[in-house]
Formats: C-alpha cells, structure tokens, sequence
C-alpha cells in the first residue's frame, strides 16, 4: 500500500528534531565500530601492497614469513577459488563484476595500481605481521603505466585488460580496449538547435580523484565456528556484502553472518568487501579469528576514491533565455577496474533544465589507479561543475540575471528527465523562489574582490529493496527491526515513523539493526535512498500490526473489526468510545493469543526514486596576491519533501556541501608516474571548521507524490552545487574563469597573473 504524502499519525513525531537515539553512545565512546571488536585469540592481518602501478606478477615467494615465530598464515590470489564460477556483478551505487572483485582484493596475473594487495599475513601481532611482510619476496615484471584516460585513450596504449572489450548499445567491437563502456542518451537534433541559437557557449573542464573523507579505515574480524563465518564490519550494506564474499569464496549464504558495528561514515566508499574476504580467508586457514584494520595509506591506495572526469559542454539559448540545444562529453576515469559512475553522471548533468535537443555522451575508461567507488551522488559534482559554469556564462551573455535565467529554464512535473521518462511531481521552481527571496540573495555583497555565485544540483534517488519488521512487546512497548545500517541517523528516523504511524511517543519505540542471520533483507544504505524506500516498508509493517490489533481488540470486546476504530493509543468501538482497550492492555493479552505477540512486516521494492533539487549560494573573497579563495557566507536550498527530523536534515545538507566545497578548493589525488604521492590527511588537505563559515540551510518541502510522508533523499544533493557556485562567485570577484577541480591557489593566481590559462 502507498501512503498519502502525510502519514497517518496524530502526534509530532514526524518533523520534529528528536535527538539522535544513538548520541549519547557515540559522544561518551560506549559505542563499537569495526576496529573496536575484542575476540579471544584473535590475530592481527596485514596486506603487502605493491609499489607499481602496472607489473606482471612473476613469483611470490611467501617461505621466509611463514617461518616467522607469531605468523599463523599467509595467503595470496591462489587461496581464492577458481574464477572460473566468478560471473555475478553486484549492485549498490555502482556495479562491479565479481571477477573484478575478487582481482581488486588481491591481484591475480599482475597489479595494476599503486597500493594492489599481493599477499596477506595474518600473526599474533600487528607487528609480527608487518614484519613478516618484509619477508615476502615479490619478482616483478615492470609495465608501462597508463596515467590518465587519455593515455588510455591513445592508439598506441598498452591494454589493461585483454579481456575487456568496449560496451555499447550497439554491436560489440572485435578488438579489446581501454574504453571499457560507452553510453550515449538524448532527444531531438542537438545541431539543428544550435542553428537556432542567439549564444552559444561551449567550455572543457577537468577534475581530479577525490577521497570520501570517512574518518574511520575499513576494518571487520572474521571467526569461523564450524562451517559458519561472523563478519563484524563498517559496511554500508551488509546483505549486500554477504553476498559478495559469499561469491567470491563460494561459501553458501546460510554459513556466512554479516553483523554491523557503528560506522565512521561512508559517503558510498563502503559498500564493496575489500577487507573481509581476506580476513574470512586467513581466519579459515589459521584456525582462529582476524582482525583486519587498514591503515590510513591503505585508505587512500587501495580503496575507491570518487572518479575524476574530464568534460565538454556546450549550450546554446535563445534571446528570451531559453535553452534550445544542450550537448555533452564526460570521460570518466574507472581506475583499473570497468565501472567509473557513467549512469550517475549522465543523470545529474543537464538535470535541472528544460531543453528542446539534447545529446550526452558519457565513456568508461580504465587506468592505472585503484578502481573508484561511490561518493556521494557518484559522478554528480563535476558534471554539474560543467554545466553550471556553462549556464552561468549564457545568461551573462544574454545580458540575464544568473537567477532568472534558471528560473525560465526550471524542469516542472511532466517535463523530461535527463534519461527520458517525465519527472514526477518536484520542487526545483519552489526552491528558486525560496532563493528569490532569501536574505542571502537580496543582502548586498561590498568590498574588492568579492563575488556571489549560483549553482543548482538535481539527483534522481537511488531505488532497491527495503524491508522492516514491527514487534510489539506484551508491555505495550514497540521494536523497529531492520537491515538498514545505520550512517546518519537511521534508527532514529525509524522510530519517528513508526510512533506516527503508531501513534505512540517515540519514547516507546526503539529500532535496531540486526545480522544478516536475524534481519530482514535490506538493500544498501546509500542513493539517497533510505528514508525514501524505508518509509514505505515501516509504513506498510504497521498496517500490518494495525490491522493485527484491530482483529484482538474486536475479539475481546465481542465486536466485528469493522466496528472498531483506532485514536490516540486506544481501541474503541464505533460511537461508543466508552468500549474501549489501550494500546497497552491489548498488547498484554496478545500473549494469551494462540499466535503469539504481535508483528507485523513490510517491504518496499521502488521502481523509481524521488527526485531532489537544491541550489547553493556562496559569497567568497579572493586574494588577487595568493590566489586564495576564502568563503564568506554559504547558504543551501533544497527540497526535501517531508523532513522527518529537521535537525538531521541540516545536518546532512551542511556535510554535503562541505565536502563538495572541499573538493571546490583544496581536495585531490596526487599522482605522479602512476604513484599517489599524498596518501595521509597531513598532505590530503580536507576544508575543516577554520576553513568556512556557518552553513546555512533552507529547507523546502514540496512532497514527493509516492512516498508516506512525502520524504525525499538528502544525503546526494547537496554536494553537486558548491564547486559550481564558488567558481560563479570568484568569476564575480575577480573577473576570470575557472575550469579546474579543484580550484586551489596555485591555479586562481595564475588565472589572475599568467595569460589567463590555469596551470
């Protein structure tokens, strides 16, 4: 059953900032993330990593550490079974086979990245392990390295794959390459429309690898008993990740058991099994449990970081402003894997606008780096970086306020999305009106080189399975039980939902995540999907035991169903409010029941997401001397739907945009030769509280139209408008473009100072 945008509760518990239900856990240090699992006789695992970028594999010799006192076992890729079987690919945010899998935890044939795992250790200590790694002795073949996607691209470019061979919608070619995908999407005759055009602005833009910024490292412990593996783990899915290494290790689901510690963010960077397969491996072959923590080097070298993507874009509009024909190119960079964020990418760019033509080409290109993951509206931030530059500079030319223009060209329910299908019901011509008349955007800017820029981002929601089970206790009390991990306030959003829906205080439900053995079946956490789809199975799962109560109560009070009614926490019988149970009394004599006590049980399997727009302004000053860019004031607007807990929902949107803001100025992997020279927070320089003023938020809420309570995702948007929205405001500062993520001193000085090109 679909709710009706508004729930049915009666009380306030919806829309309401309850704080936390895990806060106090996580400010006191009561609560256990990966690293903090105590298991009796537990071993420590390290990783040898390669020092190359591209080498064949000639040998390995592993004899000298295994006679190392403490070293209890040590595998490399000839301990994963055949691949032969390996023929899945796994979803989340974005798929990977499980070949590629299996090679990204540890290389096969050859490595193909700085940091790929070559063998793995598992000792009675972290330092024993790391000695023993000392003691392994690798021969190397060395290759040629393929730095960028255009390397890559090249004619004469050394193969990564031989086995990869580029995917179209049309005929397969005959020959490998680099080119591991190709995607093409539109409508109309885009040069017809630029025929039309009155201006027509066309730029290139480029970006670089960007790390999620979760603070805690992958980490999980594996203990076999008998045939069944425990995995503690940070994951951001853990039915998802028992099936991965229930793949790769052709284990049966049943004698694998995911369990979730609390996370230290995600950001999408955590949805593959990089570190428990090996941990499940060494553990089986050591007899005992493994604990694996990576390092922070290991974060950076050898997990996903977001993917970098070099574009075109090119707009045309007619004199009254509107966007007659849009075309784009994005070539994103995979790393050494297929699967760069091509569908996400394609989606966001363009997403805010109506236009007559269109046409976008999006390529997936593998190079000599670690195979990127999800972060955050995955692809999202420099495509619209692109395309928010270009629009910025159309309405320029066209003599237009930045705001107006995209007030004109504002998509509206029934227009067409980016892939074709017409948008529902959405908020974006809402949110720029909330922005027309916001103090921020009507409050005058003075002083030298200071500017205010605009920016809109647009993401479309993930969509897959929720589920969630209702227990009601004979004491009247309520359990919210779910597989949804719990990133940014899930268990509280629950148990908001469910005492609406319930009618109870949120004081007499609680919500719990649980195990892959005792849970129900639950999709990643992430897409800006989980307030959205898990609003519907909690809605769905207390009808349920709504439906269950009202058949007990009209048992004990010797009446039809029909007959009885539901308010404030009591069944009554129609027009006689005096024959009435409480919720509590009812509950207690559930017991008595042949049945049992009450539950109830929902799902929700969406077929299509919610979208969500936002726009950012920013106010920035820009010091002509250093070619630092320093924010002044920032402000989001965003539509949310319905915000279940608001202090959450701000909190979300502040995160979001800075993180897009770190990536706009300081945030970036530095490669050189094929080598990540900064793979350490000290030389990864994220934006921190010195660096930025306070975050502003303007919630807006236009109801998504399938949805119990209206409520779209937060989490994706808000990162896609900052790069573009302080390039606007520095253009306006200081009256130069900027074309390159990120846009860090170095680069706005000698737009300033050289010939006007960044270096």
């Amino acid at each position: 059953m679909t709710g009706n945008g508004q729930g049915n509760g009666r009380n306030d518990s919806v829309g309401t900032s309850y704080v936390k239900v895990d806060a106090w856990e996580r400010v006191t240090g009561r609560a256990e993330y990966a690293a903090d699992v105590r298991t009796p006789n537990a071993l420590h695992a390290k990783v040898l990593r390669s020092p190359h970028p591209h080498a064949i594999i000639k040998s390995i010799d592993v004899s000298r550490a295994e006679q190392l006192s403490g070293v209890k076992a040590i595998i490399t890729s000839k301990d994963f079974p055949s691949m032969d079987e390996l023929k899945d690919s796994f979803g989340g945010e974005l798929m990977v086979n499980a070949r590629d899998l299996r090679r990204m935890v540890l290389a096969d044939d050859k490595v193909l990245f700085d940091g790929h795992g070559v063998a793995a250790v598992a000792a009675t200590s972290l330092e024993i392990a790391e000695a023993a790694l000392d003691l392994i002795t690798v021969e190397y073949e060395i290759l040629p390295v393929i730095n960028s996607t255009a390397d890559a691209l090249k004619p004469d470019a050394p193969l990564l794959h031989p086995d990869v061979y580029t995917k179209t919608l049309k005929e397969t070619p005959d020959k490998p390459s680099n080119l591991a995908s190709y995607v093409e999407s539109g409508w109309g005759d885009v040069d017809k429309g630029f025929a039309e055009a009155a201006v027509i602005v066309e730029r290139s833009f480029d970006s670089m690898m960007v790390h999620q910024g979760y603070l805690e490292p992958q980490a999980c412990t594996a203990r076999w008993d008998n045939e069944v593996c425990t995995v503690w783990t940070s994951t951001q899915g853990t039915f998802n990740g028992q099936r991965m290494v229930s793949t790769l290790l052709q284990v049966p689901l049943h004698q694998v058991n995911f369990v979730p510690t609390e996370i230290g963010g995600g950001f999408g960077g955590k949805i593959y099994t990089l570190v428990e397969p090996i941990a499940m491996l060494l553990a089986r072959k050591a007899g005992r449990p493994v604990k694996f923590v990576m390092d922070r080097s290991e974060v950076f070298r050898a997990t996903g970081p977001g993917s970098p993507q070099q574009s075109t874009v090119k707009v045309g509009a007619r004199k009254d402003g509107t966007i007659v024909a849009a075309q784009g190119s994005l070539v994103m960079d995979a790393g050494a894997f297929p699967g760069a964020p091509v569908a996400g990418a394609s989606m966001v760019t363009f997403g805010p606008y109506k236009m007559e033509h269109f046409k976008l080409e999006a390529y997936d290109v593998v190079t000599n780096k670690p195979r990127v993951q999800a972060y955050r509206a995955p692809g999202g931030t420099p495509a619209a970086f692109g395309v928010e530059v270009v629009m910025d500079e159309i309405a320029e030319k066209l003599g237009m306020d930045p705001l107006e223009f995209r007030k004109i060209n504002a998509v509206s329910e029934g227009d067409p999305s980016t892939n074709g299908r017409p948008l529902p019901k959405v908020g974006l011509k809402e949110v720029l009106g909330q922005v027309e008349g916001s103090p921020h955007w009507n409050a005058p800017l003075e002083g030298e080189n200071r500017g205010r820029g605009l920016a809109l981002g647009f993401w479309n929601g993930a969509v897959a399975m929720s589920s969630a089970t209702i227990n009601v206790n004979v004491d009247g009390t309520v359990e919210v039980v779910s597989g949804h991990v719990d990133l940014t306030g899930t268990r509280t959003t629950m148990t908001q939902m469910a005492a609406d829906m319930l009618q109870l205080p949120p004081e007499r439900v609680s919500a719990r995540v649980t195990d892959t053995a005792s849970g129900t079946y639950t999709d990643v956490t992430g897409g800006s999907r989980t307030v959205y789809t898990q609003s519907q199975a909690i809605y769905n799962a207390c009808e349920s035991v709504l439906n269950e109560m009202k058949a007990l109560a009209a048992d004990q009070l010797k009446l039809n169903e029909d007959d009885i009614e539901y308010a404030d926490g009591a069944f009554s019988a129609k027009g006689n409010p005096e024959t009435t149970l409480s919720w509590d009394e009812l509950a207690g004599r559930s017991r008595t029941r042949g049945n049992g006590p009450i539950s109830g049980y929902g799902t929700s399997g969406r077929l299509k997401g919610a979208p969500a727009f936002a726009a950012h302004l920013a106010d920035v000053e820009v010091d002509p001397d250093t070619g630092k860019v320093k924010i002044l004031r920032y402000t989001c607007f965003q539509d949310v739907g319905k915000a279940i807990n608001p202090a959450m929902v701000e909190g979300q949107i502040q995160g979001g945009a800075v993180q897009g803001l770190g990536w706009a100025l300081s945030e970036y992997y530095h490669y050189e030769d094929g080598k990540l020279r900064n793979p350490t927070l000290l030389d990864y320089r994220m934006l921190t509280a010195l660096d930025l003023p306070m975050i502003d938020t303007e919630i807006v809420e236009v109801p998504a139209d399938d949805s119990p309570y209206g409520a779209r995702g937060v989490g994706e948007v808000p990162i896609i408008p900052p790069a573009a929205a302080v390039e606007s405001a520095i253009y306006r500062a200081v009256g130069v473009r900027m074309t390159q993520l990120p846009m860090t001193p170095e680069r706005v000085f000698w737009a300033l100072h050289d010939d006007g090109s960044e270096q």
